[in-house]
């Protein structure tokens, strides 16, 4: 028998594999969908409800439909400009000491805690914006004496945020304005006293 004389086998077609999406690829939207909320383009209930969607997501197609009415799909990892991302995999993080505040820093944590000490800092802004999000775990904020803190009104779950700074800055000194959303965690904010 020849292999021309050989009958072809079947096949089935396989089924379609959609990619798995990662840690980094949930984040990245969900922080997309929070700078969307941020500009208007989807209320608070709309921001609550594709947040949870986001975290729950497993492929790339999930992710896709919660953005594709807000524009272009960003890089998962991608940052530009003046920005600190601050996410724990493994352990705490602690950012204190002496360090140059960028004007927007990025805190996401799960379960682990964040801890953003601002009381020896250099910071040659006026304005810093920290963005804030938790699962299970707390972000904390210690700011110096004379600056002010401020909650975004974009923020959600607001009743898991605890501001106890002056929300006015004493002339010449930063405001940070604090873009929270925590889930069952907690959001921080103390101002060292004089």
């Amino acid at each position: 028998m020849s292999d021309a004389d050989r009958l072809p086998i079947p096949t089935t077609p396989q089924p379609r594999v959609e990619p798995r999406a990662g840690d980094a690829d949930r984040e990245a939207v969900a922080e997309r969908l929070r700078i969307a909320a941020g500009e208007g383009r989807i209320d608070l209930g709309e921001l609550e409800e594709r947040l949870d969607r986001a975290y729950a997501a497993r492929t790339y197609g999930e992710l896709d439909v919660l953005v594709a009415d807000l524009g272009g799909r960003p890089d998962a990892g991608a940052e530009s400009g003046d920005v600190l991302v601050l996410k724990p995999k493994l352990g705490n993080i602690r950012q204190s000491g002496r360090w140059t505040v960028p004007s927007r820093i990025v805190a996401e944590c799960r379960m682990m805690h964040i801890e953003i000490d601002f009381t020896e800092a250099v910071c040659p802004h006026r304005e810093v914006t920290v963005e804030a999000a938790c699962g299970a775990g707390h972000i904390r904020l210690l700011v110096p004496a004379g600056w002010g803190v401020r909650v975004d009104g974009s923020s959600t779950n607001t009743g898991h945020i605890v501001n106890k700074a002056s929300a006015a800055a004493e002339p010449g000194a930063p405001t940070v304005t604090v873009v929270g959303h925590p889930r069952s965690g907690l959001i921080k904010i103390k101002q060292r006293r004089r």
